[in-house]
């Protein structure tokens, strides 16, 4: 099924590639930085820089891909991470790095937003949804592996002071992936260019959605968490070199690729519902595990095992996100993927924030196992409950 839609795929995995490089550049940011003394409290907001213009602009950016399309749409947002990525080495300073996250953040939720809705406008079936939108996000993975492995690689050598024209390999691939999508054949978008009105989002506000827009709130705010603040955890708590550092979050994001790939593989053998707990439950039990390692000093092990939750971790956006995308009408989907991001963006911020704020305190790393835990706790009751009310209310299950 996924080698049906490999040609209109192809393009959409090399976009979700390139703007999990720009977005998970995160954690090398904030190592770097935080040797220049600037504090983890700023770095931490740093991120709501990125995320916060994502929610706010999420909405327009859907009424914007109704009037030029999903294709031209992509194309534009790629077109700016290019330009962003040429213009980095060039300009210092840590308010261009607000300004630099603000505008990557605001491409990226018309890069999304246009790749979900290629994905609805060309895969009807929900199954056959799951596998593609799984293979599409393990590129997203395999993004966060190259970066850190990329930059950690930049960072370590004796050209370490030219770090920042990395980026200049990020835009050359958006060149080329700009070029390989005007030759796409992808579908038309359902033909609609008006404002969204309050009583359509409001549709969006019932209980089954509130539950869903939590679970997603939570998926990310764990994901970012671990993608942005590992290298920082390594680094500061378990005392090892900034390239190592990095590559606890590149490992976890290949064993995040494997989860995800493996997803696309074996899904339709599994109910969605039963697979997205199993992989919960995985988690929450290698999190006490981690928790007591950490605890009782058995850091090395942990320093390698870690990564390891990401085979867990990746699967569970992808499956809850296909299960309600194929629910909803080519005309809303736009509007719908818009919340997604919004809440994803919120999520993110959220949880890096509170991220910055544990490890100001000189333990507050370890403390950070136990905040994942808790939200994890919270995701797994809200899935229950999001499972149970579907099941009765609209047989969905």
């Amino acid at each position: 099924m996924i080698q049906k839609y490999s040609r209109i795929a192809l393009p959409l995995k090399i976009s979700f590639l390139i703007f999990s490089m720009v977005l998970n550049c995160m954690g090398i940011i904030i190592l770097q930085l935080s040797e220049e003394n600037i504090s983890y409290t700023n770095l931490g907001f740093l991120e709501a820089f990125k995320d916060l213009p994502i929610a706010i602009v999420s909405l327009f950016a859907a009424t914007f891909i109704n009037r030029f399309g999903s294709k031209i749409s992509l194309i534009f947002s790629l077109s700016t991470v290019a330009v962003c990525s040429l213009l980095l080495p060039f300009v210092g300073g840590f308010w261009f790095f607000k300004l630099w996250f603000a505008i990557i953040g605001i491409s990226f939720s018309v890069a999304k937003i246009s790749v979900y809705g290629i994905l609805r406008n060309t895969i009807l079936e929900e199954i056959p949804l799951a596998k593609v939108m799984s293979s599409v996000e393990a590129s997203f993975m395999i993004g966060i592996f190259v970066v850190n492995i990329g930059f950690g690689w930049l960072i370590s050598s004796e050209y370490s002071d030219y770090w920042k024209f990395g980026f200049w390999i990020i835009a050359l691939l958006a060149v080329i992936n700009i070029l390989l999508l005007l030759n796409a054949q992808i579908g038309k978008d359902a033909d609609s260019s008006k404002l969204f009105s309050f009583r359509e989002v409001s549709g969006f506000f019932s209980k089954k959605y509130f539950l869903f827009f939590l679970i997603i709130f939570a998926i990310v705010f764990i994901e970012q968490n671990f993608n942005s603040w590992l290298p920082s955890f390594y680094k500061k708590h378990l005392n090892v070199n900034s390239f190592f550092a990095l590559q606890a979050s590149a490992f976890l994001a290949l064993f995040s690729y494997i989860g995800r790939i493996i997803t696309s593989r074996i899904i339709q053998h599994f109910s969605l519902a039963k697979y997205f707990i199993g992989c919960t439950v995985a988690i929450l039990g290698m999190l006490f595990l981690f928790q007591a390692l950490v605890t009782n000093g058995y850091l090395q092990i942990t320093l390698y095992i870690f990564p390891l939750i990401g085979l867990f971790l990746s699967p569970l956006y992808p499956v809850i996100s296909s299960q309600m995308i194929t629910n909803i009408g080519k005309t809303e989907i736009h509007l719908f993927t818009s919340l997604i991001v919004i809440f994803s963006s919120l999520g993110s911020s959220v949880g890096s924030i509170i991220m910055s704020y544990v490890f100001e305190f000189e333990y507050g790393g370890y403390y950070a196992l136990f905040i994942s835990g808790a939200v994890f706790g919270l995701l797994f009751l809200s899935f229950i409950y999001f499972r149970s009310f579907v099941s009765k209310k609209e047989n969905n299950y």
